[in-house]
């Protein structure tokens, strides 16, 4: 993926990670629209950002996804990057069935949005000369943290699922990265004021460093999450799992 020139849509671009990377990608020089449900907020960016563009979609609701993606390529039609940046993670306790509306609600946002996002925009991506969709999944598709299950288990879908669209569209122009963060401050969790994770400027750069050096990089991995990336294939992942269930 060229860093610059393009232009992105990022659903789920209104806080965290997905908003300080659609400003450094505009920085960058790309054209950038973001998505969130709050039309206030999305308001008050564009406002706070000259040139940044927003629309409004609930990745939850596929009927949200599709008026989305018609208004965003009236007005964008050369769109060529997709980043299926939303999602939730809460805590749930799995003693008792109370866990389950949040599980659900987990599988609609983070596993369900995403595809359905790909669904929507497949074949106008496919149609460009040169393509990208960017899913995101996180180092706790690959050792789960038990606080967060179906949180965990759907960063697992995400990263299987975006391994099968690599190989089926080898034969378009589309390139298929996976974006696998680690632990960020940001407010997924509560994760800004508690200082656990990586500095959200620091993660930011060392990720526009490695899109710059690796263009054709099937997976976007700073150092951080390596040790939970590579878990398996060093042998290290029943330390790894305990380190997590242990941490909460």
């Amino acid at each position: 993926m060229d860093i610059t020139g393009n232009t992105i849509f990022i659903p789920g671009a209104t806080s965290g990670i997905g908003l300080g990377l659609a400003l450094r990608l505009q920085a960058a020089g790309n054209t950038v629209i973001i998505g969130g449900r709050r039309v206030a907020l999305l308001d008050q960016l564009t406002a706070e950002h000259p040139g940044l563009h927003a629309v409004e979609v609930d990745t939850a609701d596929p009927a949200s996804i599709l008026a989305a993606r018609d208004q965003v390529l009236a007005a964008h039609p050369r769109l060529n990057v997709l980043i299926t940046m939303a999602g939730i993670m809460l805590p749930e306790d799995l003693h008792t069935p109370g866990f389950l509306e949040v599980a659900e609600r987990t599988v609609r946002t983070n596993l369900l949005g995403p595809i359905r996002l790909v669904a929507a925009f497949v074949e106008h991506l496919s149609a460009q000369p040169a393509a990208t969709i960017m899913t995101v999944s996180s180092g706790l598709a690959f050792v789960p943290l038990t606080l967060t299950p179906t949180y965990s288990a759907t960063k697992a879908g995400i990263h299987s699922f975006t391994e099968a669209l690599r190989f089926q569209l080898a034969d378009t122009p589309v390139q298929v990265i996976e974006l696998a963060p680690p632990a960020v401050q940001t407010p997924l969790m509560g994760q800004d004021e508690s200082g656990r994770g990586m500095p959200l400027d620091d993660f930011l750069t060392e990720v526009m460093g490695l899109l710059e050096s690796q263009p054709e990089a099937h997976e976007i991995l700073v150092k951080n999450v390596e040790p939970l990336r590579f878990a398996t294939e060093r042998g290290t992942y029943a330390q790894m799992f305990a380190l997590l269930s242990g941490s909460h």
